[in-house]
């Protein structure tokens, strides 16, 4: 930001899908303590208290949606996705899809040192903007605001829960048939540093699938979603492109 730039904050709010009745809360939280730090009368602080509140709310409104998105998922699996979502690298991305950085107001020493990518900067200025929102609209509208901006992350992890063929075997071998899947390398082509594995899937001594894949990994996890497809047909699988 120019020194003495008052910026319409239109634009942001047309992304963030929310406009503030107090404009200076918006202003607050766009502000780095850097900012500050060069100017003693600029009559307004910086965004770290809004930032603290930020984080209870995203806190709150994250585990809301995975409790209602991962019906039966237990305690230790949510909060594991809360924390990939809700963590510095989670944070800066939701901020960098709202060209966040382009607003924050940063002394001249973190401009020139890149502030406005970095993502320690935008993680904390997007959860100031959250508890901004809380602050000025209260709890529903933050949630609505928050809740529209987590939707890609969130469907990202649905998507991930569901290619996990592995663990959804490992659960429905249990469940139905109180055993434990085994994988079994059958072959391997190629040269090191072009590798290919093929991997078998037994229950119960009975063989389930096999697949090739580019690495052991991959290909347990083709073979374990063609067992999952004998085991149950009708069960939709999201599948790569290439199959599995």
């Amino acid at each position: 930001m120019l020194v003495g730039e008052r910026p319409d904050y239109a634009a942001l709010e047309q992304k963030l899908g929310y406009r503030f009745r107090d404009e200076s809360l918006c202003e607050c939280a766009l502000t780095h303590k850097s900012w500050l730090n060069e100017r003693s009368d600029s009559g307004r602080g910086d965004n770290e208290r809004l930032e603290f509140l930020g984080d209870a709310v995203i806190a709150l409104v994250v585990s809301d949606l995975l409790m209602r998105r991962f019906l039966d998922h237990p305690e230790g699996e949510l909060s594991k996705k809360r924390a990939a979502l809700v963590n510095e690298a989670g944070l800066a991305a939701v901020a960098e899809d709202l060209a966040l950085g382009q607003w924050i107001f940063l002394g001249r020493g973190e401009e020139q040192a890149g502030g406005r990518q970095k993502r320690s900067i935008l993680a904390d200025a997007f959860e100031a903007m959250v508890g901004a929102i809380y602050r000025d609209g209260g709890f529903e509208r933050a949630f609505e605001v928050a809740e529209k901006l987590f939707a890609r992350a969130l469907d990202q992890s649905a998507r991930a829960v569901r290619r996990d063929f592995k663990s959804r075997l490992q659960e429905i071998s249990q469940a139905r048939l109180h055993m434990a899947p085994t994988y079994t390398v059958i072959g391997q082509r190629g040269p090191d540093h072009d590798k290919t594995f093929e991997v078998a899937i037994s229950l119960g001594g009975r063989e389930y699938g096999r697949a090739v894949g580019k690495s052991k990994k991959e290909a347990q996890q083709k073979a374990a979603a063609r067992a999952l497809a004998a085991l149950e047909p009708a069960a939709p699988l999201e599948l790569d492109e290439d199959g599995p």
